[in-house]
């Protein structure tokens, strides 16, 4: 008996009539497969209880296919599968919807799930509709075939982003979230990096307002290893201005009148955009007259008129003006400004040599250093003037084709000096205030634009003085007393110590020389010492005549008395001496004893005469005697020597 089996395709089945009551069919998931068992058949020999099934020959005892026919039955069987690889893309048919999920067949042996989440962008999903999708795995761990739209999408989003990185297309996105520096934006259907500094090109510091907005992005840069990519909207901005700019540039002319905006103002100017192209006006350009910084006159978005005053092509840089668009002030000057005339200006500038008032915008006068008082006195400009500050002055020359104008002050007001004499007679007594001290004397202020000098040895009778400052101070008052008049200069010589009378004359017999007197050291040096004399006069001690009986020399703050060894009335002069106190008196003391001295050999000469007149014969016992006494005599001449 003999077991029959065949395989039957669709156009098999058709031809083949009704199967026999015996036939059974077995069916599985692959193509269809009919098994037949037929009648057997009794043969003649019989091996082996198998061997003896022909299993080539079918039902109809057809023994086996021609070779074309089974190359056409394994084709046919062989299409009945889509044969897949894991990470392919392909187009797949919804055959089936649920609430949560897409039913996709691609042809293979079995559909796929896909989450309806994945089809936010297509709202109107139906069964029908052909979707691109991405194969993930043919058969997961429970053996179903996972697929993926979004996968699909990423994918061929990458690849257009990479080709229009290339082409420098523009493409379209939606800014869908806003993150640390940047925007996040959808770019076909893949999320790219907007950075801060790309969404425009002027600084960007919102960055809510531009979430949920479609906009247009260059792809600036890509990253192919983790599949990321940077876009800029300020990239196509800037391609739009650089074709403005070179448009505005290729029609640019000197002197050519463009209205801008201003972009910028900075301390040296301000930058104005003239629609795509930016130019600077310099803070010397935007007025004829001095200011101190450009938003003194410009605003922030103000639309003004500039005047193109040069240009460069390579390097982009314009300079434009604004002050050039009307005519320079010095060139409609007031028919009434002339020489002599009253003006009132501010100081806008202040230099060593003097400061300038600006009379109108951009017309400015100088008045120099000897035109701000008539006093002969030296003045700093610096100190005297302040920014800002208003002054009228009066024109002393006007040069308009040089555009110089000096200016004084001082002439608003009569010349002082005119009427000296009668004011400020020699030997009249004033109050002045002291404005400066040199080494050599005070200069005194009478009034505005009157002053003269005391000399360092018209301040005080008594004292000698180092410096001026040792007497008095800047600011002090101090009376004063005309000696001389010098007009033609505009000097006054003052004194200060002639108000009182010399009291060196005075003096005189009070120090005479040799007289002694207590004194106070005040100072001291190689040279000697100053000592503090009563009557407030002082005096010098040589420093030969500092030393004291004990061989030590007088010390500062130390009182002792002098003896005054010169007085000069005339060159306002005492020497003094301690020294000489104690060596005079050594002296006396010496001269006395020698006076006693003599005074006993007198008398013992007169004694020994007496002896000799009485003694009428010598004796050896007298010789004797009157030898001792000559001997005596003799030791006190000596001593007296």
């Amino acid at each position: 008996m003999k077991l029959f089996v065949k395989q039957l395709n669709a156009d098999a089945q058709e031809a083949t009539g009704a199967t026999e009551a015996t036939e059974t069919t077995a069916t599985t998931n692959n193509p269809v497969q009919e098994t037949i068992i037929a009648q057997p058949i009794v043969e003649e020999t019989i091996s082996t209880p198998h061997d003896d099934f022909d299993w080539s020959v079918d039902k109809r005892n057809v023994a086996t296919y021609s070779k074309e026919e089974k190359e056409k039955y394994d084709s046919v069987y062989e299409n009945t599968f889509v044969k897949i690889e894991d990470g392919e893309i392909l187009n797949g048919d919804v055959v089936g919807l649920t609430k949560t999920d897409a039913v996709i067949n691609i042809g293979f042996k079995s559909d796929g799930l896909i989450s309806l989440n994945e089809f936010r962008d297509l709202p109107n999903l139906k069964i029908g509709d052909t979707v691109e999708v991405m194969v993930v795995e043919k058969e997961d761990r429970n053996g179903n075939l996972h697929l993926s739209r979004k996968s699909a999408r990423i994918y061929r989003a990458w690849e257009k982003i990479m080709e229009v990185h290339k082409s420098g297309e523009v493409v379209t996105g939606l800014v869908t979230s806003k993150t640390k520096g940047g925007l996040i934006v959808d770019v076909f259907g893949m999320e790219t990096f907007l950075p801060g500094s790309q969404i425009d090109v002027k600084p960007v510091t919102d960055y809510d307002q531009f979430v949920g907005k479609t906009m247009e992005f260059k792809v600036v840069k890509i990253n192919e290893t983790i599949k990321n990519a940077v876009v800029s909207h300020k990239a196509l901005i800037e391609s739009d201005i650089e074709a403005q700019r070179s448009e505005i540039m290729g029609k640019l002319e000197k002197g050519q009148v463009l209205e801008g905006t201003v972009k910028n103002i900075t301390d040296f100017g301000a930058f104005m955009d003239l629609g795509g192209l930016d130019g600077l006006l310099y803070i010397t350009d935007i007025s004829w007259g001095r200011i101190s910084h450009p938003s003194e006159v410009l605003k922030l978005e103000q639309k003004i008129n500039v005047v193109v005053l040069d240009f460069d092509d390579d390097k982009k840089r314009i300079s434009l003006g604004l002050k050039q668009l009307t005519p320079h002030p010095w060139d409609v000057l007031p028919e009434s400004l002339v020489e002599g005339a009253i003006v009132k200006g501010k100081v806008v500038n202040i230099e060593d040599y003097g400061a300038f008032l600006e009379i109108y915008p951009g017309v400015e006068g100088l008045v120099h250093v000897s035109e701000i008082t008539w006093a002969n006195t030296p003045i700093n400009a610096k100190e005297f003037f302040k920014l800002n500050d208003e002054y009228e002055a009066k024109v002393v020359t006007l040069d308009k084709e040089n555009r110089k104008m000096s200016l004084s002050i001082k002439q608003m007001t009569e010349d002082p000096w005119s009427t000296i004499e009668t004011k400020y007679p020699e030997n009249s007594r004033h109050k002045g205030l002291v404005k400066n001290i040199t080494p050599y004397g005070v200069f005194v202020e009478l009034e505005t634009g009157i002053g003269g000098m005391i000399h360092i040895s018209d301040l005080s009778w008594l004292k000698r003085l180092n410096h001026p400052s040792d007497y008095t101070k800047v600011g002090e008052e101090i009376e004063v007393i005309v000696l001389s008049i010098d007009k033609e200069n505009r000097k006054l010589q003052l004194g200060h110590k002639q108000l009182e009378e010399d009291p060196w004359a005075a003096l005189q017999e009070t120090f005479a020389i040799g007289s002694i007197h207590e004194g106070l050291v005040t100072k001291k040096d190689d040279k000697g010492a100053l000592v503090q004399l009563p009557y407030g006069l002082e005096g010098f001690a040589p420093n030969r005549h500092t030393f004291k009986e004990d061989g030590k020399q007088v010390q500062v703050d130390e009182t002792v008395p002098f003896m005054v060894i010169e007085f000069d009335g005339n060159e306002k002069r005492i020497l003094v001496s301690h020294t000489r106190i104690w060596e005079q008196a050594k002296a006396e003391e010496a001269e006395s004893a020698k006076k006693e001295a003599k005074a006993q050999a007198e008398q013992t000469k007169k004694a020994v005469k007496a002896v000799q007149a009485k003694v009428e014969k010598a004796t050896l016992g007298d010789l004797g005697a009157l030898a001792d006494i000559k001997a005596k005599m003799e030791s006190e001449n000596e001593e007296e020597k």
